[in-house]
């Protein structure tokens, strides 16, 4: 069985009292908090690949910051799956507008998103985020 690749990032800001706050999404297909992210198309590099994401996700455009790491885990039909994450630096942020893939983002800070978010993998990521 052939593995997935996909991409996202962690989109990262600093409030007015200077705390960092990330993006978390509501995903209604599967009832989930996560982290924007999806499949890498034919011809695309993971780095296109996660910003791409992120603004069709979020409608945030943004640059690449560091490297991440990845998650590896099993698709929804079992394939094996991997995605790559970075730090995203918000460059464009327009009010958001709900989407076939995501009908709630939310700003919050980190230790609040980690509370808010679904899945383990999830958590561990955005807790990456405050490490230098």
């Amino acid at each position: 069985m052939e593995e997935t690749r996909a991409a996202g990032g962690v989109i990262v800001r600093s409030s007015p009292e200077g705390a960092v706050e990330v993006v978390v999404v509501h995903r209604p297909r599967y009832d989930d908090w996560t982290i924007p992210k999806g499949k890498v198309d034919p011809g695309e590099t993971l780095e296109e690949a996660a910003l791409r994401e992120v603004r069709e996700e979020t409608g945030i455009v943004g640059r690449l910051g560091r490297y991440l790491g990845e998650s590896r885990y099993p698709g929804p039909d079992g394939e094996p799956k991997v995605v790559h994450y970075w730090v995203v630096h918000p460059e464009e942020t327009p009010p958001f507008e709900p989407n076939e893939e995501v009908d709630e983002l939310r700003w919050l800070p980190v230790p609040e998103a980690r509370e808010l978010l679904t899945h383990l993998r999830d958590r561990e990521l955005v807790g990456l985020v405050l490490r230098s």
